[in-house]
């Protein structure tokens, strides 16, 4: 036959030197529960520590707000309190309460002045630079263990981030080149149209996608595609604590997890840049075609004669260069991520930006370079 549930009791026990607390019977929401005031009340003058002995048949959130209200009594009377024989997991429920939350921290923060702020930034960027170096020396020893093929790496994971990388990718590549070719050629035969040379359309659009235009926009692409998936990923991971249990089991999470990204983007980024390029330059011949009654022939050999393999080879290598930003800023806020949702979201958010920013500052770069060198 099945006991029938006790209802709550609390109660002082004065038998001992100190007075003890007592929680018996069942803390759930069905039952009628004593006035936790006047209980309190009936404990007197009490001592600097007081102990809540919980003995309970049967418990619920009903318990949870009890433990928390005589936290509450005991700290406005500076009494520490003592919980002795807490059921399985009220402790760490406990402890999940008590914990301060993320806008509680924020309005904690004391109000720091200039001199204070300006300190403060200085080193939040030496902690970013050091983390980032730490990061990158990472992947590059995990590299050399690939190279030496003593690399924990697993091939089937490399073929998923190909496929996510390389042929997922291919639609909207295709669909975005397709329309920057149109629009290099439109924008150039409104200032060509003026001298009757129309026909340097395919000079214009030809250069502009083999050299800037089709590396870029395919790398702005996977940023907002690839990199972002990759720091949700691996942020999604480090919230769920699953990178902690690779790293228990012994499994590397340079090797297992960012190797096979990072291999992926650098594969299928020129590939993707190669398939850009013809897309972008077919634009312009729809333009030119459309608009200007130039022949495929016509179109074809204008571009052939204009561009060269320097200009090809100067694509695909920023192309190489955008993928290895892309990959290692995507897995870098991932790994880096905080332990809840909202860390993910601004993972994402950050990697996403920051990636951006990078193509933007290394395309830059690398013009400035070849403008002085001369190729």
């Amino acid at each position: 036959m099945t006991q029938a549930p006790q209802s709550a009791a609390l109660e002082w026990d004065h038998s001992q030197d100190a007075p003890v607390l007592q929680v018996t019977g069942s803390w759930t929401l069905q039952q009628a529960k004593p006035e936790l005031s006047a209980v309190w009340r009936q404990g007197g003058r009490l001592p600097e520590q007081v102990a809540v002995q919980v003995n309970v048949q049967a418990w619920d959130s009903s318990l949870l707000a009890l433990l928390r209200r005589l936290q509450r009594l005991a700290t406005e009377q500076s009494i520490s309190l003592q919980l002795l024989g807490l059921p399985d997991g009220v402790e760490r429920l406990l402890e999940m309460a008590n914990s301060p939350s993320t806008q509680a921290q924020e309005d904690a923060k004391p109000d720091y002045g200039w001199v204070s702020r300006i300190g403060l930034g200085a080193q939040g960027v030496a902690t970013a630079v050091a983390n980032s170096c730490t990061f990158i020396g990472e992947v590059l020893q995990a590299m050399g263990r690939l190279i030496s093929g003593k690399a924990r790496m697993r091939m089937l994971d490399f073929w998923l981030a190909l496929q996510q990388c390389g042929p997922g990718a291919l639609p909207i590549v295709a669909l975005i080149a397709s329309l920057i070719g149109l629009i290099l050629a439109f924008v150039g035969a409104a200032q060509l149209e003026a001298f009757g040379a129309q026909l340097y359309i395919a000079n214009m659009v030809a250069i502009g996608m083999t050299r800037e235009m089709g590396a870029l926009m395919t790398a702005v692409i996977m940023a907002g595609r690839t990199g972002a998936a990759y720091a949700a990923e691996l942020g999604s991971m480090q919230a769920n604590e699953e990178i902690d249990a690779l790293k228990t089991f012994g499994f590397p999470p340079m090797e297992f997890l960012i190797l096979p990204r990072l291999l992926a983007l650098l594969v299928s980024m020129p590939i993707l840049t190669v398939f850009a390029d013809a897309l972008g330059i077919f634009g312009g011949f729809v333009i030119g075609a459309g608009l200007f009654d130039i022949s495929a022939a016509q179109y074809i050999n204008q571009s052939l004669e204009m561009l060269t393999l320097t200009d090809f080879l100067i694509g695909l290598f920023k192309s190489l260069v955008f993928a290895v930003l892309i990959g290692l800023i995507g897995c870098y806020y991932g790994l880096s991520c905080g332990r809840n949702a909202q860390a993910v979201g601004q993972a994402t958010t950050n990697a996403v930006v920051s990636i951006i920013v990078a193509l933007v500052v290394s395309d830059a770069m690398i013009t400035l370079i070849c403008t002085q060198l001369g190729i």
